[in-house]
């Protein structure tokens, strides 16, 4: 197991040599070190989505 939590997001940009991503239903961007990002393939992004929208369905959104 990794000494990090996994998250999953969107690349917004770089800021000097750490990479901004946002999280994939929207929310606050966070800073990290370009080494530890891993791409996504495409079944585990088709995953992220569903799980995002099938929350904001069952929340009414």
């Amino acid at each position: 197991m990794p000494p990090f939590p996994l998250r999953i997001g969107v690349v917004m940009g770089e800021v000097g040599a750490r990479v901004q991503i946002r999280p994939i239903g929207g929310g606050v961007e966070w800073d990290v070190m370009p080494d530890n990002l891993v791409a996504l393939t495409a079944r585990e992004e088709l995953s992220a989505r569903l799980a995002i929208r099938n929350g904001n369905s069952r929340d009414g959104l």
